[in-house]
């Protein structure tokens, strides 16, 4: 009986997120009418025979080519950090832990503002210049980490979290000496670290699609490994579980999938933090529901936040803002509740 409860409640989660999908497709700044909608979207993405007539080049750009995407974008980037950040939260066993403490933000954000100063352009591997080197930063950042760290073939989750602190402070401060000496781009990268979808298409999902893609169903093998781990790496040794291999694979696969997003929207905050944490309130700790259900939430948010974006007011806000004053707050109260709680214990 549980297990059609829970199916059923997958099945109505991901109704809900079509759903949500369409009605923020639908809204925006610019006007077009539901029934020009539905037509765009069943003639440009269904491909079906449906007549056109009276609606402008403009509105079918607007749906086809801004919106739509832009939606897709946010959920793909908003699914891939909750599941990361699931992910990290249980190598750490700490759920404080997001997909940037490893310095990834730094390392792209360093890569991004190199390219943003030299005006680095070009197309590599389907990446812009400023994409691809915000990229390549931010697996650079991961690989220096992950060395720091390694003590022979182990690598203690202790050194891994004092290693990310060290280089991610180290990599900001680099960063502000850029930006110090090229106050001109000041602006250009300052937008970029506050993260934002507007400008996104089919090229930044098409690129980091396959990366999401592999890399969540990669994490969601190692869901009994992990669920194993949360009693301790000696007991998960004991029970078979190549701890060292899971913690390389779940911080290599996890790491790659941050840098790609990150790369290509900039870095948005809270969302591997806070939906996971959220998320285990209601499912527990099992990785095999937590991921799933983190990856739909965490779509979901980030498609809400950043309709809020570009919806509130006629001066688009960065998403990253939004993420950051919605799930600050709400973080903030829910360990101001779990402290009450533990009190009255």
């Amino acid at each position: 009986m549980k297990k059609k409860k829970k199916r059923l409640a997958l099945i109505l989660a991901v109704a809900g997120c079509i759903l949500l999908i369409y009605f923020c497709t639908v809204l925006g700044a610019a006007s077009v009418s539901l029934g020009d909608v539905n037509r765009i979207l069943l003639h440009e993405i269904f491909h079906m025979p449906v007549d056109m007539e009276g609606i402008s080049a403009g509105s079918i750009a607007i749906i086809r080519d801004v919106r739509l995407p832009r939606v897709l974008l946010g959920f793909l980037t908003g699914a891939a950090l909750a599941v990361c950040g699931a992910s990290y939260q249980g190598i750490f066993k700490n759920p404080m832990a997001d997909p940037y403490i490893l310095g990834i933000s730094s390392g792209a954000a360093l890569g991004a503002a190199i390219g943003i100063v030299l005006r680095f352009s070009g197309n590599i591997a389907g990446l812009s210049g400023t994409t691809f080197l915000a990229f390549a930063g931010a697996l650079l950042t991961v690989f220096l980490v992950y060395s720091i760290s390694r003590t022979g073939r182990k690598v203690p989750i202790a050194s891994l979290i004092l290693s990310g602190i060290a280089v991610n402070q180290s990599l900001s401060a680099f960063m502000s000496l850029i930006m110090l000496f090229h106050q001109q781009s000041m602006d250009q990268i300052m937008f970029w670290t506050m993260g934002s979808l507007n400008g996104k298409g089919w090229t930044q999902i098409f690129t980091i699609l396959p990366y999401v893609i592999l890399g969540v169903i990669l994490l969601m093998t190692s869901a009994r490994e992990l669920d194993i781990m949360l009693l301790g790496e000696d007991t998960a040794v004991q029970l078979g579980v190549n701890v060292e291999f899971v913690k390389k694979k779940v911080l290599i696969v996890s790491s790659i999938v941050t840098a790609a997003v990150v790369s290509a929207t900039g870095i948005i905050g809270f969302v591997g933090l806070l939906v996971p944490h959220v998320v285990r309130l209601f499912t527990g700790p099992k990785h095999r529901v937590l991921m799933p259900v983190s990856l739909i939430f965490g779509g979901t948010f980030l498609i809400l936040c950043d309709t809020a974006a570009r919806s509130m007011i006629t001066q688009e806000i960065p998403v990253g803002i939004i993420t950051a004053a919605c799930g600050g707050p709400f973080f903030l109260y829910l360990l101001w509740k779990s402290r009450r709680g533990g009190a009255a214990g």
